[in-house]
């Protein structure tokens, strides 16, 4: 019964539970511990780890884990086997052990054993422990005995301890490498254990004698022992030494290429070929062009398709590094042979026409890398043979609907894509024959092709209007059943439709598309098409299609949610409908946007829930309805101009009091107000922008172009009418071409630039203020209105997540209690945090540091009334820490020295890997009650019984 309490309690999913139900899972495990039946027992053993990932702080995982040793001491070897599972799955909660020597202590006692499998377990589990324990002398001394062991079992558990202390013990490793080499040398010692001494080799790394003894072993051994098994283990290992020490990758890469080149062994040319790539991914700038050159001519005349396919895969990994531009910029320099005639070249598109699709996949990868990375005089025909290269294996792949057909068509549109990126006159036929080819094709590869179209399409936007007719005939036509590649392709062809119409449906494609949805498509294929439209700026048809979706949903939430977007899209359909010029007309637009925007803000507060509540998307929303009401009181205060222009006697009043703002009346007051709301504005989006570390790139751009919008307002109402001497353009101009990624931003970008050079060249010719200033700042409003907003991935979907639970010591007995604390003394604030992550932790951006900012306030004052110094009331302190294995612990000294009642607060913000600070959260709150001390307190009743009145608290200020 208890297990299964425990069980129930574990499985939960969510974090965030109580000290007190962890405890209780640890009490119920321990109880399966304590019983009577193995089963139970080893039950109980095995739930540990979802213990730990369930409340992964060091005050219960270090009596989890003391209750384990008492198991593996006292228990059975399966028992000891089953502690020993649970921690090497629990490697990364080690090091929150904090009674090391204790833990230690329980476990080392078996390695006294008569039983060698009970030592070998033990081993074993020193070896798991190397990474907490790595200069512990004894256990430095049993693993050396247990080497010279008599059993297999714990010869082989005493290897793997040496290799796991080697890694992370230099003296262990430089005393160990000399028994390891008589060991490998000797003439006693079976073949099969020297093939397992070996690997040892590769962590001995630490010093440059070290690295250099042990490569000399290595060498002597490839020479000696010429036996595959030995030749391939030796060669893996030295390329293991070489890829940690560094310093030897050019000599290994040599030795690799010679036994590629020379020796006949399908087997050892295989190792060769995964450790060469193994050395291309970890260091590909110290290729030369030899290393490569020889890869080539191997290639070239390998009869065998898997190696050639191995060594092509390692060209292919070269192929986007600086490996390439060696190579190239080599040959240039040192013969007059073009790049087209090189042997790389020639390799490269001979494999595009393979029979092997894999081959030809990696063919294809390596030409279109060529042709991107070498400028040369004669580019253009190798520009020519990468297209047809390229198109011969889609014509060959696009009918395949196997998965290594779908995976080099992924390939090789990913390298199209590419190619035309950087060389964008291929685009138009490239498009063509895309699209030709999309009628004859797989519906899986029609899936494919549709993405890459809607790339292209993205960054040349010039190709949109040609590709309509094409994807709308196949769009009547795509679907005849509800299969799940039937219901993707209609997702993609929507997808790059809408990227291709460039935000304005026609009527035609909106009654073709429903048609289809309405035939086939299930609640979640119109979701996802809903969805790209909001995405790509089409909100009327968005709109449609939340509408009808709102009533096919099961919850309540879900409803709630459906209606919001509706709402939102509604909003955004109203702006749309804006003219130029029409300044009344823009007011009307914004009123009934606002309207629908405030609806939809109800229902997405509805649709909130306490496992998703939608903080982005709220924050966002209401973000966008502060902005459009400031836009209107621009436009208003514009207007003001007509019904009140400044006074005759204005220019006088701006001579008298030295302002000249003074001329232009009282809409100069107005405009300074709406300057300071868009700079709050800003201001607020770039809070936001600084809370979303989970956001993809196109999301945090998005709502960088929103704040850019609010700066640019105010610039403009500063450059036009409020200062227009001080106003400076360079620093908000784009020079140059700026490179967009997608069609919102490049509208966004074009709004600006027109803007700035529209106001450039009204603020040089009049003096404000006049009718064309107001109307230069109501056109303005009308230009960024007219922009379709876009909704991007975060408001709908969340790819990365990541947060993090902090733990306060000491830590109040009930939440409503303060800590007590001496006044004459101070307190030691212990903060743990955990880094949780979702299921594709680092998608987007990786913690590099967590920053922790500690304050505290005095909230209520106990003591007499005098003036108190300000920074004694207040503690700031700031320290970011690196967290090892998502987990993180530092501690802060506080002063409380004024009696009373102080709130300290804790808040965690991260440090990505670029040095930008996120505010991530979370910001937690203790109270803590300073009292006064007892000799203080004495002191102070014996002067106030002598009836003299002390100096308040000033003991406590000269102690500090």
């Amino acid at each position: 019964m208890s297990l299964s309490m425990a069980r129930s309690f574990l499985s939960e999913a969510c974090y965030g539970e109580q000290e007190l139900d962890a405890n209780s899972a640890l009490m119920e495990l321990d109880k399966g511990l304590r019983s009577g039946k193995l089963g139970e027992q080893c039950e109980a053993v095995v739930l540990f780890p979802k213990l730990f990932q369930k409340y992964p702080f060091p005050i219960l995982i270090n009596s989890a884990f003391l209750k384990l040793a008492d198991i593996f001491r006292l228990g059975n070897n399966f028992l000891r086997l089953c502690v020993l599972k649970v921690t090497q799955q629990s490697e990364k909660h080690l090091e929150k052990i904090l009674n090391v020597d204790e833990f230690v202590k329980r476990v080392f006692s078996v390695i006294h054993s008569n039983d060698p499998v009970a030592r070998a377990i033990t081993l074993r589990m020193l070896g798991s422990l190397a990474s907490i324990i790595p200069e512990r002398k004894n256990a430095h001394h049993s693993i050396r005995q247990s080497l010279d062991s008599h059993d297999n079992v714990e010869v082989e558990a005493a290897i793997f301890a040496a290799a796991s202390f080697s890694a992370q013990s230099k003296d262990f490793a430089a005393g160990i490498c000399n028994k390891v080499s008589e060991m490998i040398q000797g003439l006693d010692t079976p073949v099969d254990l020297k093939l397992k001494l070996i690997p040892m080799l590769q962590h001995m790394h630490h010093d440059a004698s070290l690295a250099s003894s042990s490569r000399e072993l290595l060498q002597h051994l490839v020479n000696s022992y010429p036996s595959t098994p030995m030749v391939i283990v030796s060669l893996h290992t030295f390329t293991q030494l070489a890829a940690f020490s560094l310093i030897d990758i050019p000599k290994q890469l040599q030795l690799l290429l010679q036994y590629l080149r020379d020796d006949p062994r399908k087997a050892v040319k295989r190792l060769a070929i995964n450790d060469l790539k193994l050395l291309a991914i970890k260091a590909p700038h110290l290729w030369i062009r030899e290393n490569t050159q020889t890869l080539c001519e191997c290639a070239l005349t390998i009869p065998y398709n898997s190696l050639k396919l191995g060594m092509l895969a390692v060209l292919s990994t070269l192929s986007g590094t600086i490996a390439i531009k060696q190579y190239f910029s080599t040959a240039a320099s040192n013969s007059s042979i073009p790049p087209r005639l090189t042997d790389l070249v020639k390799l490269a598109q001979e494999c595009c026409y393979h029979s092997n699709l894999s081959v030809a996949a990696h063919g294809v990868v390596v030409l279109s890398s060529i042709a991107i990375s070498c400028p040369e005089k004669d580019i253009v025909q190798l520009e020519q043979d990468t297209v047809l290269g390229v198109e011969s294996l889609l014509m060959l792949c696009s009918q395949d609907s196997s998965p290594s057909g779908q995976a080099t068509l992924k390939t090789a549109l990913t390298s199209l894509v590419k190619l035309l990126k950087n060389r964008p006159h291929l685009s138009q036929p490239a498009v063509e024959f895309l699209l030709g080819q999309l009628h004859l094709s797989c519906d899986s590869s029609r899936v494919l092709m549709c993405h890459a179209l809607a790339a292209i399409a993205t960054h040349l936007p010039v190709l949109g209007d040609g590709m309509l007719g094409d994807l709308v005939d196949l769009y009547r036509v795509a679907s005849h059943s509800s299969t799940g590649e039937q219901q993707e392709l209609l997702v993609s062809l929507a997808t790059v439709i809408f990227v291709a119409s460039q935000s304005s449906l026609s009527s035609e494609v909106k009654t073709v598309i429903k048609q289809q949805l309405e035939n086939v498509a299930n609640g979640w294929t119109v979701y996802r098409i809903a969805r790209q439209a909001s995405r790509m700026g089409c909100h009327e048809f968005s709109s449609e299609l939340y509408q009808c979706l709102r009533t096919r949903v099961a919850s309540e939430h879900f409803y709630f949610w459906l209606n919001s977007l509706k709402e939102f899209s509604q909003a955004e359909q109203f702006l749309s409908h804006v003219e130029e010029g029409d300044y009344s007309g823009a007011m009307s637009a914004i009123a009934e946007a606002l309207r629908s925007y405030q609806k939809g803000i109800a229902s997405l507060t509805a649709a909130s829930t306490p496992l998703s509540p939608l903080t982005f998307q709220c924050e966002f929303i209401k973000l966008r309805i502060d902005t459009l009401q400031a836009l209107s009181q621009l436009i208003c205060t514009c207007n003001s101009l007509k019904t009140s222009p400044p006074p005759a006697i204005a220019t006088t009043i701006a001579l008298t009091s030295g302002n000249d703002v003074q001329r232009c009346g009282r809409i100069s007051v107005q405009m300074k107000v709406c300057m300071d709301e868009f700079r709050g504005l800003a201001a607020r989006y770039a809070d936001l922008h600084q809370s979303l570390f989970d956001a993809d790139y196109a999301t945090l751009r998005n709502v960088e172009l929103q704040q850019q919008s609010c700066l640019l307002v105010s610039h403009v109402i500063e450059a036009l009418i409020l200062d227009p001497q001080a106003a400076s353009f360079q620093e908000h101009g784009t020079s140059g071409s700026v490179q967009t990624e997608s069609e919102y931003e490049r509208r966004m970008m074009s709004v600006f630039n027109h803007v700035l050079v529209e106001v450039e060249g009204l603020s040089k010719k009049h003096p404000p203020v006049s009718h064309l200033h107001t109307n230069c700042l109501c056109d303005a409003v009308i230009a960024l209105l007219k922009v379709p907003l876009s909704f991007q991935r975060y408001f709908f979907q969340k790819l990365q997540s990541t947060s993090i639970k902090l733990a306060l010591s000491p830590s109040p007995r009930t939440p409503s209690e303060p800590i007590p604390v001496q006044n004459s003394q101070q307190l030691t604030l212990k903060v743990e945090g955990v880094v949780q992550h979702g299921s594709t932790p680092g998608l987007f951006r990786k913690i590099q540091s967590v920053c922790l900012n500690v304050t505290s306030v005095l909230q209520s004052k106990t003591g007499p009334d005098y003036k108190i110094p300000l920074d004694s009331k207040t503690n700031e302190i700031e320290q970011r820490v690196e967290p090892h294995n998502d987990y993180f612990s530092t501690q802060f000294l506080l002063n409380f020295s004024i009696l009373g009642t102080h709130v300290v607060t804790v808040e965690a913000s991260v440090v990505d890997e670029s040095g930008i600070e996120w505010k991530t959260g979370p910001k937690t709150m203790v109270s803590v009650k300073s009292m006064e001390d007892p000799y203080s307190q004495q002191l102070r009743h014996q002067l106030q019984q002598s009836g003299t009145q002390p100096a308040p608290q000033r003991s406590s200020y000269i102690r500090f």
